[in-house]
């Protein structure tokens, strides 16, 4: 996906899609030795950055970088990782 995109974007909007994957998996890593409440707080942000993730495909899709059809697929990742997430959170408190 990323590698369709125009070189000026390189460091720009694709690296900000990256970003944005590796900070909702690192968070989650990142909080998991903790006890529930600070652990909530790294959940919090892991969907923070998918919430931005959406939000950066929506900016390739307009600028045309990517097809309908990629940005439904990703689309339902990212709202399936956002469930699950939501429902792993609501299960700590």
């Amino acid at each position: 996906m990323l590698l369709d995109f125009p070189k000026h974007e390189r460091y720009d909007l694709s690296s900000q899609i990256m970003r944005c994957s590796v900070s909702m998996l690192s968070n989650i890593a990142e909080g998991s030795p903790r006890i529930d409440k600070p652990f909530s707080h790294f959940l919090d942000i892991s969907l923070g950055s998918s919430f931005e993730l959406g939000t950066q495909l929506l900016v390739a899709k307009h600028r045309q970088y990517i097809n309908n059809e990629l940005l439904k697929k990703l689309e339902d990742k990212i709202e399936e990782f956002q469930r699950m997430t939501m429902g792993f959170q609501n299960g700590l408190s």
